[in-house]
């Protein structure tokens, strides 16, 4: 085996039998990156590689892409809701004004198709259905259409 083979193996089973600290990864990391004029951060050394680039390439695009998500959620999803919000206000108020004005519930006619019962339902009286609202919905079982 050759010196340089040998160094390698040694190295690594140095490295396997004692992980660094994090304080001496942070203290790593800080040394590889150095300060920009800019306030960004430049790869220098051995951590200027292909993979911490696109790292840090992903790192600035996921900051600049959540400050757009974050300003599409304020300016433009929460007035839309609103919107839709008063929107189905309106729309509920006016089929409660429409309802008032239709007959009462036991003068409607019943047609053949509403209310099937081919048997009872297992639970209360065993006509109401489990959604049964007695505002809106009405069943004469003796009424024959």
């Amino acid at each position: 085996m050759s010196f340089h083979r040998l160094g390698l193996r040694m190295a690594q089973q140095t490295l396997r039998r004692q992980p660094p600290t994090p304080a001496f990864r942070s203290f790593v990391r800080r040394l590889s990156l150095e300060e920009m004029p800019g306030g960004s951060k430049k790869l220098v050394g051995t951590a200027d590689n292909a993979f911490n680039r696109e790292r840090a390439a992903v790192k600035a695009h996921a900051a600049a892409t959540s400050g757009l998500w974050r300003r599409l959620s304020i300016y433009v999803v929460i007035p839309c809701l609103i919107l839709a919000s008063l929107n189905a206000w309106n729309l509920w108020s006016e089929h409660w004004e429409h309802w008032e004005h239709l007959p009462p519930l036991e003068e409607r006619v019943e047609y053949p198709y509403q209310n099937i019962r081919t048997k009872n339902y297992f639970f209360g009286d065993g006509d109401k259905t489990l959604f049964w609202n007695d505002k809106v919905n009405y069943h004469n079982k003796d009424k024959v259409t």
